[in-house]
């Protein structure tokens, strides 16, 4: 063979190799019920419209549902991908209101048989070391048995319980049809996984938002152009190149949360990593149409280093104390010594020396956590401060919840036919009452001791009401 032979050779192979992956294999699809679950959007025909492009769509259900996928060839964790990025996987978010988070974990292929079998670790995301995370969280969804949609039940391994709710708009059944997903038990079963808490705001019932994570979610950030061969990078807000959600393999974390170095992985499994409900919307699912891994092009940099607070509520309550936190990430990993100093602008706010936040005057407030050792990095978020007893288009004395603080059941004096939603302050309901009438007992013995909101609202009043469960 000539040199001028072998030199066209080594560049044919070169080419070949730099060029980018689609996802080439779908190991395993697993949603948990949903309102897209046994349509065209939730069966294994959607699963495999992911393949080779990024343009398809899956549903994974409501917590817990999952996909297992591959690239023809193992992802390497390369330091010179831009901003050290290898792989991006999209979703189907409309605006960065509209984020249904998934838990991304990879896999190498340690004993070379081809198969998902060795461990899995989490590609731990900007939520993942926050007190409201809830790892090694279980859910059991039971069969409602219904041809037609219906309420699917739920139990988790926390004490608290609730329902997938069907809604008008999808009337198929929820619940994975055997002939859909023959592996799954028609009686009942569980997933597992991470679950991180959403950000959703409630306060427009026509326009219900889901605010992205800062980083490391699927199905969280806008596609831009897909073209591009360039990820955008997660340390920043901006869509810039090819949008979608980039992942670095070196977030990798093991069981204990534990930083492990991967030189490559073969699998990627992306679970709908949040339990909530989005009202009319339905639950929260993530969807994935399609993922790409990224080519080395060191010459491509931007920030490295980002402060990440945990969400409060949008609304919170004169004389209620919240406890804040906040995290340094560099290149997407947690800086365990960073010092962060808190700080508000509404007068009669403070945060004490335990990071405890205590409002006593009403108004919008920006709180603001700064790096002590570099005050130009820092991040902000907003709320509202209201009294306590928020009331929309209502009386604060037409709906009384009594007793109040409740044990394991309460009622609702002057109602007659209402509808009754109770949520945290988070905004995550866990139990819908329609027909509603006065004297009769809401249980609430499965729900956790502290404070509930409860939504009471017929054709002409919605009211919100505050509850403790003790």
């Amino acid at each position: 063979m000539t040199k001028k032979s072998c030199l066209l050779l080594f560049i044919l192979i070169l080419s070949l190799n730099l060029k980018a992956q689609y996802i080439s294999e779908i190991i395993e699809y697993k949603p948990a019920p949903g309102q897209f679950i046994n349509t065209p959007y939730g069966n294994q025909a959607a699963a495999q419209s992911i393949t080779g492009t990024t343009t398809g769509i899956v549903s994974l259900g409501a917590f817990g549902g999952y996909i297992i996928f591959k690239f023809q060839n193992p992802v390497e964790n390369n330091i010179d991908n831009p901003y050290g990025i290898d792989f991006v996987i999209f979703g189907n978010p409309a605006s960065e209101l509209s984020a249904e988070p998934g838990i991304v974990s990879v896999m190498k292929d340690e004993n070379a048989n081809g198969l998902p079998d060795d461990i899995w670790y989490e590609l731990a995301g900007s939520d993942y070391f926050f007190s409201s995370a809830v790892h090694n969280y279980e859910i059991t969804y039971t069969n409602p048995g219904q041809s037609s949609a219906a309420d699917v039940p739920w139990t988790d391994n926390v004490g608290e319980s609730g329902y997938i709710f069907a809604n008008d708009y999808h009337t198929q059944t929820y619940y994975p049809l055997p002939e859909n997903f023959p592996n799954i038990n028609q009686v009942n079963y569980t997933l597992s996984g991470t679950k991180i808490t959403a950000n959703i705001d409630y306060s427009d019932a026509a326009n219900i938002h889901s605010y992205q994570r800062v980083f490391g979610y699927a199905d969280n950030r806008l596609r831009g152009d897909v073209n591009s061969q360039l990820p955008d990078n997660p340390y920043t807000n901006e869509t810039e190149n090819m949008g979608g959600d980039s992942f670095d393999i070196s977030w990798a974390v093991d069981e204990n949360g534990n930083y492990v170095y991967l030189n490559e992985i073969d699998f990627i499994k992306v679970t709908c990593g949040v339990n909530a409900n989005l009202g009319w919307l339905g639950e929260l699912s993530t969807e994935i149409s399609g993922a790409v891994d990224i080519l080395p092009d060191n010459s491509v940099t931007g920030a490295e280093e980002i402060i990440v607070i945990k969400d409060l509520p949008q609304t919170i309550y004169t004389g209620n104390q919240y406890p804040l936190e906040a995290f340094l990430f560099n290149k997407g990993q947690l800086q365990t010594a960073a010092d962060i100093l808190f700080s508000c602008d509404l007068p009669g706010t403070s945060v004490d020396e335990n990071n405890i936040l205590t409002a006593t005057q009403t108004g919008n407030l920006t709180v603001t956590a700064t790096l002590v050792s570099n005050p130009n990095i820092s991040t902000s978020i907003n709320v509202t401060v209201s009294e306590p007893g928020y009331i929309e288009n209502g009386s604060p004395n037409i709906f009384v919840p009594y007793p109040n603080p409740a044990l394991n059941f309460f009622g609702i004096k002057n109602v007659n036919n209402v509808n009754i939603e109770i949520s945290d302050s988070f905004g995550n309901i866990f139990k819908k009452i329609k027909g509603y009438s006065e004297n009769e007992q809401i249980d609430i013995s499965t729900l956790t001791s502290g404070i509930y909101f409860v939504k009471i609202s017929d054709k002409n009043t919605v009211c919100i009401k505050k509850i403790i469960k003790n």
